[in-house]
């Protein structure tokens, strides 16, 4: 529910309110004891029970999500909300441009519905909104910043500037920062983050094709980096992609200053016409890739969570699904808490350290698998080439290396789904 005014103490504080932060609330909102914690979230957009989704923008940006990011949703009371304004993805095909070397992975042979969706962002941030609005025991305070952090014995103190009162000073057992990778919260707690640049830009756009995807996303990698292709709704009779093209940092200028003719025509000439002829291409948005993560994730009385605390490449979609699980994970271990009757420890440093150690595996596993396949999907050496075609020919051929994969894209790795 959105608040005009703030008390003075609260057991959690979120910073964000957005896909990760949003996320959290909502999940510890469906577990046990929820009841029994003063929770605030606080984010600096404009938030409001009258917020609709109207419609679909040709340029609306996507999100890729898994089929495990489909469980939590469904653990938090979101899914029935969620689905029809997704699109399934029950196909992914994986190939290396001019070698013969490809993967198909199929939903079907996973026993699943489907592999993952794509998601508009515009909707998934409806639908979370909506939820956070109609929560009877989530503050929201919106639009509102923390512009100061100090911690104490016992949590944190902030100060919270919202447009509503004046600057109001809040106690707080624990802080989830989930404020995004250019955090000042993290900047004014001295948390560092370790950045290693891949030398590339994501170029991000919506597509538009001949024929009719059918609910299959590609991945393709090519001689200026690997490209996904995204299954989209179609919108007034076009047949939508989302694009995501990684462009080595000396191709940027070029490949931008393309007119959009000559642009389709240079995409279709490393994409292929699985989809027929290419028609139309929407806005293009740049961003540069870094693998960042962030030092430590906890501190007594505060946890990062999705961006701030790690950001991936985008190429293989694992990023909001991995802060996703981290997201369930925190909120279990908070739950715990609140049904022991002991709400005090939510910010106790050993009992954080319990939520670090149960997703430290899927963390870096993670990570791992998203860093390798951009280098090595990046990398024109022909040795790699010759290497990671064969790769994906056993892939197609093997199917426990099939299955491994399936299970990786779809975001099944993690302790709580594997047992």
């Amino acid at each position: 529910m959105l608040v005009e005014s703030l008390n003075t103490d609260y057991d959690l504080v979120i910073a964000g309110g957005g896909l990760v932060g949003g996320s959290f609330a909502l999940l510890l909102n469906a577990l046990p004891g929820h009841q029994h914690l003063r929770i605030l979230l606080v984010d600096s957009s404009t938030l409001s029970i009258e917020t609709t989704f109207t419609g679909r923008p040709y340029d609306a940006r996507s999100t890729a999500l898994s089929w495990g990011s489909r469980l939590i949703f469904e653990s938090a009371g979101l899914w029935n909300d969620l689905e029809p304004g997704l699109e399934a993805i029950r196909d992914i095909h994986v190939s290396d441009k001019g070698h013969v070397g490809a993967a198909r992975l199929n939903s079907d042979a996973m026993n699943v519905d489907a592999l993952g969706y794509v998601a508009e962002n515009t909707h998934l941030n409806h639908v979370i909104t909506g939820a956070l609005m109609d929560s009877a025991h989530i503050s929201v305070c919106a639009p509102a910043s923390i512009v100061k952090v100090k911690p104490v014995q016992g949590g944190v103190l902030l100060m919270v500037e919202s447009g509503t009162q004046a600057m109001t000073q809040v106690s707080s057992r624990l802080l989830v920062i989930a404020d995004g990778g250019r955090s000042s919260l993290c900047e004014q707690l001295g948390i560092t983050l370790t950045r290693k640049p891949y030398g590339q830009h994501a170029l991000i756009s919506n597509i538009s094709f001949e024929k009719p995807h059918q609910s299959c996303a590609f991945e393709r990698f090519t001689d200026t980096g690997p490209l996904a292709v995204l299954p989209l709704p179609d919108l007034d009779g076009e047949h939508r992609a989302a694009l995501v093209w990684t462009l080595e940092d000396a191709q940027v200028a070029q490949i931008m200053a393309l007119p959009d003719a000559a642009f389709l025509a240079a995409l279709q000439q490393r994409f292929g016409y699985r989809l027929g002829r290419l028609t139309r291409v929407g806005e293009r948005v740049l961003y540069p890739l870094n693998l960042t993560l962030a030092d430590e994730q906890i501190r007594p009385g505060v946890v990062l969570l999705g961006n701030v605390a790690h950001t991936l490449h985008p190429v293989a979609g694992q990023g909001l699904n991995l802060a996703l699980r981290d997201a369930r994970e925190l909120a279990d271990i908070i739950s715990d808490a609140a049904v022991s009757g002991t709400p005090e420890l939510i910010g106790d440093y050993q009992w954080l350290q319990r939520y670090v150690q149960r997703q430290q595996r899927d963390q870096r596993q993670t990570v791992f698998f998203s860093d390798q396949v951009t280098r090595l999907f990046s990398n024109n050496n022909p040795l790699l080439a010759l290497g990671r075609n064969i790769g994906l020919m056993g892939m197609d051929l093997i199917p426990p290396a099939k299955q491994w994969f399936s299970r990786q894209a779809m975001g099944m790795t993690d302790r709580r789904i594997d047992g």
